[in-house]
C-alpha cells in the first residue's frame, strides 16, 4: 500500500499544478487533482509558490484552513464516487448533486469524510462506513 509522507502529497499537488499550468501531459491521477485545483482559484497562489509551500503549516487554532488536506480529501471523495465503495456513496453523491450542484455536494462529502477520519484516529478504530453514510444522508436533509 502506498502511504505517501505529508510533504510527498504536498509535493504531487504542487507538482500536478505546475504540469498543467505548463501545458505538460498529464497522468490519470494527475489530472483528477487538477482538476479539483481548478475548482478551486483561492488555492491557486499556493500552489505556485512551489516548493515555499511544501513545509508551511497550517494551524487550526489560527483559523488556517490546510488546503492540502482539503486537496486530499476532494481526491478521496473522488476515488470513492467512481467506485462507489463504500457502497451507496455514488448514489449519495448523485443525489446530492442533482439538489446543490457538483462542488457543494462534493464538499458535504468532505465534510463527512473529514468528520469520520477524525471519529477513526480518537477512537483507534477502524472508520466507520456505515457512519460516513449516515453522515451525508443527514446532510443532504
Amino acid at each position: 500500500m502506498f502511504s505517501p509522507s505529508r510533504d510527498e502529497v504536498r509535493r504531487f499537488f504542487i507538482g500536478a499544478w505546475r504540469k498543467y499550468r505548463e501545458q505538460a501531459p498529464l497522468e490519470g491521477l494527475e489530472r483528477i487533482a487538477v482538476g479539483i485545483i481548478v475548482l478551486h482559484p483561492e488555492m491557486h497562489a499556493l500552489l505556485d509558490a512551489g516548493e515555499a509551500a511544501v513545509g508551511r503549516d497550517f494551524l487550526p487554532e489560527e483559523g488556517a484552513l490546510n488546503p492540502f488536506l482539503h486537496l486530499s480529501l476532494h481526491l478521496a471523495v473522488a476515488e470513492q464516487v467512481s467506485i462507489d465503495q463504500p457502497r451507496g456513496i455514488r448514489a449519495a453523491h448523485d443525489r446530492l448533486r442533482a439538489a446543490r450542484g457538483e462542488h457543494e455536494a462534493l464538499h458535504v462529502l468532505l465534510e463527512c469524510l473529514g468528520e469520520t477520519v477524525w471519529q477513526a484516529q480518537r477512537s483507534g478504530l477502524a472508520p466507520d462506513e456505515q457512519a460516513y453514510l449516515e453522515c451525508i444522508r443527514r446532510s443532504a436533509g
